[in-house]
């Protein structure tokens, strides 16, 4: 089965303009209701980080749902991983990539990256790393919660980034199921940042628990400007 996120509608977007300046003091904006994803045409977005020399070029299409449009909990992530800076050497694969934000972000920092997400989404994902000259260090696979892992796929990545994948509530145990495949390394970091939004998360969190122990990050300045907007940022410990 695939890890399908499109299935309810999404909060508001915060950022969603052809320019866009990121700054978590102003633009992560309390909710005001869930809404579909805009009705807009695919266009080129960019979003500049304050401690990245250069903005991430997007295309974003709402057309394959959810995830062809960026969300908080990516930016969140994004910033964080550039606070703490290069990634020359590491081989990093991010979960439910969507525009491959994240990624890309990996990417630009260096790292040996591979985005994930579903088919659908995936002629979006190789755009961006188009846009952003990152063909050299950035792959795009299919990868569909639950199933066995592409063979392409890193088999010992040094860091798993996952953004906004708590989502659908049928895909819940099917990425606790990967994120278990992918650590197979007591050395590999995860880093897992999420929007609560509904009662069903606890379902995820009851799940994930089987596998993993979390630590909230607390090393974020930024930490208490999103956690308004119940937004946490996480790291996983797979258990033995």
């Amino acid at each position: 089965m695939a890890s399908d996120r499109m299935q309810e509608p999404p909060d508001p977007l915060l950022h969603l303009q052809r320019s866009l300046q990121v700054s978590l003091s102003d633009d992560l904006l309390p909710d005001v209701g869930p809404a579909q994803p805009p009705s807009i045409a695919k266009e080129v977005i960019e979003i500049s980080f304050p401690l990245l020399a250069s903005p991430v070029k997007l295309s974003v299409d709402p057309s394959p749902g959810c995830g062809g449009v960026t969300w908080p909990a990516g930016e969140v992530l994004s910033q964080y991983i550039i606070r703490r800076g290069s990634l020359r050497n590491k081989t990093v694969v991010e979960l439910g990539s969507g525009t491959g934000l994240v990624g890309l972000v990996a990417g630009l920092l260096e790292a040996n990256v591979c985005i994930t997400d579903q088919q659908q989404l995936l002629d979006l994902m190789l755009v961006n790393v188009a846009l952003n000259n990152l063909s050299h260090n950035v792959t795009a696979l299919e990868l569909n919660w639950g199933e066995p892992l592409p063979l392409d796929l890193p088999a010992q990545p040094d860091l798993i980034l996952a953004a906004d994948c708590v989502y659908f509530e049928p895909a819940f145990p099917l990425l606790v199921q990967t994120l278990s495949y992918l650590c197979t390394s007591s050395t590999t970091e995860v880093l897992f940042c999420y929007k609560k939004r509904r009662k069903a998360d606890r379902r995820f969190f009851a799940l994930l628990k089987k596998k993993f122990s979390w630590i909230e990050v607390t090393d974020d300045p930024d930490r208490e400007v999103y956690s308004k907007q119940a937004i946490s940022l996480l790291r996983l410990v797979k258990k033995s």
